[in-house]
C-alpha cells in the first residue's frame, strides 16, 4: 500500500496507485447542491487535495474516478473552464507580492481568453475573462481559491507599513483592499459562474474582504460536509485494514488495540 504523504494532486494519487480515501460521494452532493461555498479547516487537513479533486471533476476527467462513488452518480462528465488560484506557499510579508501574484495570474488567463482595455480594476478584468471563457466553452466557469486568507494572516498585527507613493500604509489594509477588489469578481460575473469554492484557515466572517459579492454558503460547520476533509474512524478501518492487521501482529495486540 502506497501512502500519498505530502501529495496534494488527485490525479497523481490515482494514476500512481496511492491509497485514496473516497470523498467523491460528498463532492457530488456539494457540486449539485449549491453554487458558492466557503470551507474553513486547519492547515494540512486536505483542503488542497479537495480543490485538486474538484478541478479534475470539472475538467471532465472521468477516467480518474473509475470505481469511486461518483462514478455511479455522475452521468454527464462535462468539461468546464476552471480557474484556480493558490495563495499557499507564498510569503506575503513583502510589499507588492500580492499584487504580483494576482496580477500575474489574471494576466496569464487574459493571454488565453483576451483582455479589454476598458478596465484596470483587477476584479473587473477577471470578470471579463470569465465572460469570455463562458462564451468560448458554452458553459459557466468554475473558480477555486485555496488559502484565501493567507495574504492577510501573514501580515496580521505585524505593523508592517510600506511607503507607497510617498505615504506609509499598513500592509494589512493594502491586502484587504486588493482581495476585496479581486473577490468582487464573484458578484460582477455571477451569470458566468457555475461553481465557486474558497478554502482557508480562518472563519469566513473574521476577514472582511467579501462585502463586494454575494454571501457564500459557509459549510465549515455543516454536519453534511463535516467529513469532506480528514479521515474518520470508519474510513481508517476500511481503507487501512491490511496495515492495521500487520501492526497488530507486529506489536502483539488486537486490531482494535
Amino acid at each position: 500500500m502506497k501512502y500519498p504523504i505530502g501529495i496534494q494532486s488527485f490525479d497523481q494519487i490515482i494514476e500512481d496507485g496511492y491509497v485514496y480515501v473516497d470523498k467523491t460521494g460528498l463532492i457530488y452532493q456539494l457540486v449539485k447542491g449549491g453554487k458558492i461555498y466557503f470551507l474553513s479547516r486547519p492547515r494540512r487537513f486536505g483542503k488542497s487535495l479537495l480543490v485538486s479533486t474538484l478541478k479534475c471533476y470539472f475538467q471532465g476527467r472521468k477516467e480518474l474516478f473509475k470505481g469511486l462513488a461518483i462514478d455511479k452518480l455522475e452521468t454527464e462528465w462535462a468539461e468546464y473552464p476552471v480557474f484556480h488560484i493558490d495563495f499557499n506557499g507564498t510569503d506575503f510579508t513583502r510589499s507588492g507580492k500580492l499584487d504580483d501574484i494576482i496580477g500575474g495570474t489574471v494576466g496569464t488567463w487574459e493571454k488565453e481568453y483576451g483582455r479589454t482595455t476598458e478596465f484596470e480594476d483587477i476584479g473587473k478584468r477577471f470578470a471579463y475573462v470569465l465572460q469570455q471563457a463562458h462564451q468560448r466553452y458554452g458553459r459557466r466557469c468554475v473558480v477555486m481559491v485555496d488559502e484565501y486568507d493567507k495574504p492577510i494572516l501573514d501580515v496580521l498585527d505585524t505593523g508592517y507599513t510600506p511607503t507607497i507613493d510617498g505615504k506609509e500604509r499598513l500592509l494589512e489594509d493594502i491586502h484587504r483592499e486588493i482581495l476585496k477588489s479581486f473577490y468582487s469578481t464573484f458578484k460582477l460575473a455571477d451569470e458566468d459562474l457555475q461553481f465557486v469554492l474558497l478554502t482557508g484557515v480562518t472563519k469566513f466572517s473574521q476577514v472582511s474582504v467579501f462585502s463586494g459579492f454575494n454571501q457564500p454558503s459557509d459549510i465549515s460547520m455543516d454536519e453534511q460536509y463535516e467529513t469532506l476533509c480528514g479521515i474518520t474512524q470508519e474510513e481508517l478501518e476500511h481503507y487501512f485494514a491490511e496495515p492495521i492487521k500487520a501492526l497488530a501482529v507486529k506489536y502483539k495486540v488486537t486490531e482494535e488495540g
